[in-house]
């Protein structure tokens, strides 16, 4: 149930990767098991009502809601098989230390309480340190995406992912690693790939591969994770959204 919740809050939050990290950050100090925050960062930047709507504009609401609900689902079944995986020891030294210093005795936090108006500074701190710790990882990240995008030819992906071939979805996944777009933005450029003869399945798996696994992601994640688990996080949803790609060819 905590899986589902989490993936359905990342759903309803218009957020992309870059906006997800903190967040993904501030549940992990609450105390939030690894697993549901990851149900979280997957679903977040990859399913927005912005893009549902596009969505059902572009294509109808039978390949939105396979969108949607592919989305949710991949975000539940990410997360509950990356928390069995008990990756904790692998998130940066600075993201643990942070929760060992949250992990104080109960008698402690209730004589410390007090109301929201006296926390509001402490709070404000909390949230800068965390922005001016990830905001490097962020510019660094937009700006890889947009030199990619500023090179790479017009019409390169359209030749290589036209057909039916088997590889088309992995090779999707694979070209989409480099980009950096939210879900909203990267809409318009499937259209686009869908006219020119990419299968259906194929240009969800490089959007989803987009807004959910790109290069600048990766970048932003080294401030809170090593990159072992960085790869692991990376691989095991490549794979779910080759299946899923491959899925969708078949029954769209």
């Amino acid at each position: 149930m905590q899986y589902l919740l989490a993936s359905l809050f990342g759903a309803i939050t218009p957020f992309c990767s870059c906006s997800s990290i903190p967040l993904f950050i501030g549940f992990v100090k609450g105390g939030i098991p690894l697993g549901v925050t990851f149900s979280f960062l997957i679903t977040s930047p990859l399913v927005n009502e912005v893009a549902v709507a596009m969505f059902a504009g572009t294509f109808g609401w039978k390949v939105t809601t396979v969108y949607v609900v592919s989305g949710i689902c991949l975000g539940m079944i990410g997360g509950y098989v990356l928390g069995k995986m008990k990756l904790e020891k692998n998130l940066s030294p600075w993201v643990q230390q942070m929760i060992q210093m949250n992990n104080i005795p109960q008698e402690e936090i209730e004589e410390s309480q007090s109301s929201l108006i006296r926390r509001l500074p402490q709070i404000a701190k909390e949230a800068l340190g965390i922005v001016r710790g990830v905001l490097l990882y962020v510019i660094i990240g937009i700006g890889i995406g947009a030199a990619i995008h500023g090179y790479v030819p017009s019409g390169f992906f359209e030749a290589y992912l036209s057909g039916e071939h088997w590889y088309a979805v992995p090779l999707a996944v694979v070209l989409a690693v480099p980009m950096y777009a939210n879900a909203a933005g990267i809409v318009p450029v499937i259209q686009v790939f869908v006219a020119k003869g990419v299968a259906l399945g194929t240009a969800l798996a490089f959007m989803m591969s987009v807004v959910g696994l790109s290069l600048p992601e990766a970048t932003m994640l080294k401030k809170v994770m090593n990159m072992k688990l960085i790869g692991i996080f990376f691989g095991t949803i490549a794979l779910f959204i080759i299946l899923l790609g491959w899925l969708f060819n078949m029954v769209l």
